[in-house]
This record gives C-alpha cells, structure tokens and sequence, in this order.
C-alpha cells in the first residue's frame, strides 16, 4: 500500500471511531447529568478525550506522511510517534482525574452525605457503550495492525479503554439502581475501578512511544534477525557497530559489513544493495538501510 492510499485509510478508520465517540459523548453526558451518576459523567469525560484523540490522529497523521525535506532528511514519521504520546498523556489526565473525582465522592459519603441514586438510563447508555466501543476498538486495531500504524494502534486501544470504563460503569450504577441507598457508594468506586483500567492503557502507550521518541534500539531479537539478514549474503562476514531505532512507522539500520578487498567496487556495491533489499522485504520498503563496506584480509 502506498502512502497515500495509508493516509487514506487512517483518515477513514479514525473518522468512524470520531463519529461514534461524538454520539456517544452526548449521550453519556446526557444520561450522567440527567441519571445523575458521578461514574457515567466519568465515562463521558473518557469519551470526550477519545473524541479529542481521534482529532490528534487525523491532525498528525497528515503531518508524518509528508516526504523527507531539507530540515526533516528522514521524513517526519515521529508525528506519528509523537501523536502516539499525546494520546498517552491524555488518557493518563482522564484516568487521573476520574480517579479523584471518584474518591472526592466516597469521602462525601464517609462524612454522611447520601448521594443521589443513578437513574435507569445511565445503566442503559453504559450498556450501549460497552458494545459499541468494543466494535470500534475491534476495527481499528485491526486496521493500525494492517496499516501499521503506532498511532491508530495506540486509539484503538483508547477505543477499548473507553469499554473497560462502561463496563465499571454499568455495574457500578446498576448495582445503585437496583440495590438501593446502601449500594450508591459503588457509583463512585465504579469510577476509581475504571480509572485503574484507563491508566494501566496509558502507562503503556506512553512507554512505548516515548522510547521511540527518545531513539530506543529495536528489540534485540529484531537486531539478531538483522545481522542474519546480513550474513546470508555470500561473501559477507562481521556486521558490526549496528545501530537500529524506529522513524513512526519505519525502521532505520546503520551497520558495518566486512568482505573481500580484493572485489571490486562495482561487486562491493551489488551486495550492499542485496542486503537493502533483503531488510526492505523484511522490515517494509519505507525502512532506512545505511551500510558502510570494510575490507578484510585474505591469506
């Protein structure tokens, strides 16, 4: 698939999560303020920064497709990557701050306040969240894996976060409406639950892409494959001084190779082009390959 038809296609999969996040959104804050329920108003709050997201991506994505430039000479893929992280930090703000308002409404009630009961449609709407968000999720992961997307991958996780959150949600509150004054507190613990989900997913994500961003080395068992790769090259021996990181989507590989001085340079430059195009086959033709040739002695 070429870059275009791949922006395309992140556009199209993050533009159906944002419409389902928008609807939902309203919804959520409709049901939480009117059932008057502190962990759907939460689930809202989720939606809303799943909403703001889906944005980031469409937003960064654009940016991470543009070609390599005089100021940008390996292209701009850490958009993405930064997009990636973004989404990270806010979905720990979301679960943060569901999690205070949540204990703030359990020490209401230690103090001897009684809070009001969840009304039936925030447990309906927290139902409807629950199977629609785990469909989008299911959609887009599928799509960031095919397109291999670091930043669709990381929404569709938020896709799913969101689902966690209503599932909390919806037995938190049903237990509310159905269990009587007693059971309310479980509305705000219900959010403190959710809030744990959310931020064990950003924890996560911002691991992941914050390595990139701080040029991390590719899995050691990836840099193995890579010397392999370069072994099973006739007449090239010694890869060495290896250097891996990614660039959004992309790999980039600097390595050192030993072979023959006596070959001539013409024969010198085939194999390198052979190993480029090995590891482009392995790693996508967007990889970056820089190869720099040594001669060896021979007896």
């Amino acid at each position: 698939m070429n870059q275009v038809s791949r922006e395309k296609e992140i556009y199209r999969v993050t533009i159906v999560g944002g419409i389902i996040n928008l609807i939902l959104l309203i919804i959520k804050f409709i049901a939480g303020f009117v059932g008057h329920s502190t962990a759907m108003v939460a689930d809202a709050a989720h939606s809303l920064s799943d909403f703001v997201t889906d944005i980031i991506v469409i937003l960064f994505v654009r940016l991470s497709s543009k070609p390599a430039d005089k100021s940008h000479a390996y292209g701009h893929g850490k958009y993405e990557t930064l997009a990636t992280a973004i989404i990270g930090f806010l979905l720990l703000a979301v679960g943060i701050g569901i999690l205070f308002e949540g204990i703030n409404k359990i020490a209401s009630v230690i103090n001897g306040e009684v809070l009001d009961a969840p009304g039936i449609i925030a447990f309906i709407v927290a139902a409807i969240s629950i199977v629609s968000k785990e469909l989008v999720y299911r959609y887009t992961v599928f799509k960031g894996r095919s397109l291999n997307s670091q930043a669709v991958i990381a929404n569709a996780w938020h896709h799913r976060s969101d689902a966690f959150s209503s599932i909390g949600a919806l037995v938190g509150i049903g237990f509310a409406v159905f269990g009587g004054e007693k059971w309310r507190v479980l509305d705000p613990i219900a959010a403190i639950i959710v809030s744990a989900f959310i931020m064990k997913v950003a924890i996560k994500i911002l691991k992941d892409s914050l390595s990139e961003l701080l040029e991390h080395s590719l899995p050691k068992s990836k840099e193995d494959e890579i010397r392999e790769i370069i072994l099973s090259v006739e007449g090239v021996v010694a890869p060495h001084n290896l250097r891996t990181r990614r660039i959004g989507n992309s790999c980039a590989i600097d390595v050192h190779i030993r072979m023959d001085g006596n070959i001539s340079l013409n024969e010198a430059h085939d194999k390198t082009i052979i190993i480029e195009k090995l590891l482009k086959e392995q790693y996508g033709a967007g990889t970056y390959v820089s190869i720099h040739t040594e001669p060896y002695k021979t007896t």
